[in-house]
């Protein structure tokens, strides 16, 4: 293949890809995974389908799966903190052991015994079907972390179950590293014949030691990567090219041995990559900089690969073997569940937990998915088919597992997810913890604004004081931050709740608020910038005074016209947010609302994207509308739009 080819073949296939990320985009929001984006489009420009990508064609991307895979052993590796699996680490270690004992068994006897009615399966040797069964036992150990870790962020779950259940994911997604290695080990000496004897478990050893020395020495490499001061891209760029040298390395080691020695010298690249990202997660004090990179050159590398992924899929074989696949499938659920509750039995976890803790362990996605992949490349004889039966068997998974997940945790009581924010009653009403200076005149502007203000105060003496002097605001004692409180309080009436205690305080008011009343707004007066990331998660709004002059006296300079109108003080001109809830208007574009003349609108917000608004624009309920305009006409379109 000439280098122009190459070229040509990699911008196709760039422009598919681009195409795979957007397409990804919609699948989440009808809350599928992403990557069922990506694989649908990869199945679509395939060469059963579309026909955009042909099988030569994949067979000349192959390398980007290598730089894919390296990617995919690092960010394994980086997940297994040590220091984070301290607190349940008795029943992390028993449930993994068992899971890691049972899945493969159960999964390499039930695929041998299901041979005859695989079509790949029905001309292989026995020595073959073994081989082929135990790879899948093997793979389908594998979890998803990043799953578990985005379904816990969105619950926002928090206890013993949920400790445990993260820590066996993330260990069990490195073991199964180790043990896709061994299985690959004893698969290839059962294809070739090489009779069970203390050389070849000699040799076996060898190469898993060696394996790991490399990893190692990977380990050390990366660690001097990321001590020197250099561009942060060249970084990025210099972590790829290191785990795609491994798998040119593991090549380079395997024909070379072929040629010179009386055997075959493997080294598994995946092994290598995960034990160079664990020592720098756990053994340098650069964890944070390393899981960043991994972070961030992550998402354009998943998309390639799981769109390459799908076009490699051969649906002939699917379509022969998606009944093996569900098979497969349930009888993997069934031996996770006698791998958890057994685990957990022997751990002492109570029977809760026990009963449910297997739900939480069905979901697959990057290694398994990986591991598929490697699988095709070690074994090519049977391997493609291989790996889209066990693919098919792992996007089951990818689907089925999150709802399961996320029942686990709602059962245990451990969800803390966002309340149900009440519907608009018509009026709107803001609650204001703190009394002081700032906080009186913040009361009064609302009011002038037509807001309904109350302001919390816990010192019943300041409160009568203040009191006295200020019968125009609502100021309300209260006994402490309490749900009681709120409810004393009516925050369930709330569109917007102000923080303007300590930080511990605050976020105590913020926690309450997001996980009972679903407050639409949370403002937070900040005193320390590093507590800006837990507020975040809460979606708040945070001020910090520190640089909120800096910030404003910036933008006078900068802007003087739009922030002085921004700060109500250009006469007869307003800036208000509107959320839409009339009914009536759902549906219609922005050009038919009839806006009076002398509104315009600036932005247009929906969900956590911001669109780009003009007359064509189509409405939605729920949209959230920044207008600018007189306060009369901003009436007027606030009953237009809120109905």
């Amino acid at each position: 293949m000439t280098l122009q080819t190459l070229l040509i073949v990699l911008l196709a296939f760039a422009l598919i890809t681009l195409a795979s990320e957007r397409i990804g985009y919609y699948f989440r929001l009808l809350n599928l995974p992403l990557i069922s984006g990506f694989l649908f489009t990869g199945v679509l420009a395939g060469p059963y389908l579309l026909g955009l990508i042909q099988i030569e064609q994949t067979e000349q991307l192959r390398f980007l799966d290598d730089v894919a895979l390296g990617v995919i052993a690092f960010a394994a590796g980086s997940e297994f903190y040590l220091s984070e699996l301290r607190g349940r680490l008795r029943s992390i270690a028993w449930i993994t052991l068992t899971n890691t004992i049972f899945i493969p068994i159960i999964g390499a006897v039930s695929l041998y015994l299901l041979a005859d009615f695989i079509p790949f399966m029905q001309d292989l040797s026995p020595a073959s079907r073994l081989a082929a069964a135990l790879v899948a036992g093997a793979i389908l150990v594998a979890r998803s972390p990043s799953s578990a870790i985005a379904i816990v962020n969105e619950l926002r779950a928090k206890g013993p179950f949920t400790q445990m259940t993260l820590g066996v994911t993330m260990l069990t997604d490195v073991l199964v590293i180790i043990l896709f290695a061994v299985m690959s080990f004893v698969a290839d000496a059962l294809i070739h014949n090489v009779a069970l004897s203390l050389g070849f478990i000699g040799l076996l050893l060898a190469e898993l030691g060696v394996s790991i020395i490399v990893g190692y020495g990977l380990g050390q490499l990366l660690h001097l990567l990321l001590r020197t001061h250099m561009n942060g891209w060249l970084k990025r760029g210099l972590v790829i090219i290191a785990g795609y040298a491994i798998f040119v390395l593991a090549d380079y080691v395997r024909d070379a041995s072929h040629l010179y020695l009386p055997f075959e010298f493997f080294l598994e690249p995946l092994l290598i990559c995960m034990i160079g990202s664990f020592v720098i997660t756990n053994y340098t004090g650069y964890r944070a900089e390393f899981m960043q990179i991994v972070h961030d050159i992550g998402p354009p590398i998943y998309v390639i690969f799981f769109t390459l992924t799908g076009a490699s899929l051969s649906l002939d074989v699917l379509a022969n073997t998606w009944q093996i696949a569900a098979i497969l499938f349930g009888i993997r659920l069934v031996a996770i569940f006698i791998g958890s509750y057994s685990g957990g039995l022997i751990a002492g976890d109570p029977a809760a937990y026990n009963r449910l803790s297997w739900m939480t362990f069905v979901t697959q996605a990057g290694v398994g998915l990986g591991l598929a992949k490697e699988a095709a490349i070690e074994f090519p004889e049977w391997g493609a088919a291989f790996a889209t039966m066990i693919i098919s068997v792992i996007v089951v998974s990818q689907l089925v597992g999150p709802p399961l997940f996320k029942m686990a945790i709602s059962r245990v009581g451990e969800a803390r997810p966002r309340g149900q924010t009440p519907e608009f009653d018509g009026e709107r009403d803001a609650i204001i913890f703190g009394l002081e200076d700032q906080s009186l005149a913040l009361a009064r502007l609302l009011k002038s604004h037509g807001w309904g203000v109350k302001i919390a105060s816990r010192t019943i003496n300041e409160w009568r004081g203040v009191n006295d002097n200020n019968r125009d605001i609502d100021i309300v004692a209260i006994p402490g931050l309490t749900l009681e409180a709120f409810k004393l309080l009516q925050a369930e009436q709330a569109d917007a709740i102000i923080a303007m205690l300590s930080n511990e305080e605050n976020y105590q008011i913020c926690e309450l608020a997001y996980e009972h009343y679903g407050t639409e707004h949370l403002v937070v007066r900040l005193t320390e910038r590093e507590e800006y990331e837990r507020f975040q998660e809460l979606g708040a709004i945070i001020v910090d005074p520190s640089i909120a002059t800096v910030n404003l006296l910036d933008l006078f300079v900068r802007s003087p016209l739009a922030t002085s109108i921004l700060l109500d003080m250009v006469e007869n001109q307003a800036v208000r947010d509107l959320q839409v809830r009339n009914r009536h208007i759902g549906g219609l574009a922005l050009r038919e609302l009839r806006l009076p003349l002398d509104v315009l609108v600036l932005s247009l917000r929906r969900g956590n994207s911001t669109l780009v608004s003009h007359g064509y624009t189509r409405l939605e309920l729920g949209d959230s509308i920044t207008v600018v305009g007189s306060p009369e006409s901003l009436e007027q379109v606030t009953l237009q739009i809120e109905g």
